[in-house]
């Protein structure tokens, strides 16, 4: 139970939460602000990704081999998923003309 509740639970959670946040501040905010959130939010989900590997491996003694990728894969999966909702986002909220330029 706790394999699931610490390596496929949290990782969903935490990063449903960026991903909220992280609409929120493209929409009310550009998309400057919210390259800049990601950068910041990066740091926060690697602190958070540090802290549930150490609370699965010390604190409730789980199996590194079973815990380990399987927090790492639900983390990478939710964050793949987050980075193409954000960039969605960010496509609505560019007007259309700046699209279309080509660098």
């Amino acid at each position: 139970m706790m394999y699931f509740l610490l390596g496929v639970l949290s990782p969903i959670i935490l990063n449903l939460l960026h991903m909220t946040i992280g609409i929120y501040v493209v929409v009310a905010r550009g998309s400057v602000m919210s390259l800049g959130f990601t950068a910041i939010s990066f740091l926060t989900k690697s602190l958070a990704m540090v802290f549930l590997l150490w609370l699965g491996i010390t604190e409730f003694n789980l199996n590194f081999k079973i815990y380990v990728p399987l927090l790492s894969f639900f983390w990478f999966f939710t964050h793949i998923v987050e980075a193409f909702v954000i960039q969605d986002y960010m496509n609505r909220k560019t007007p259309k003309w700046l699209q279309d330029i080509q660098l």
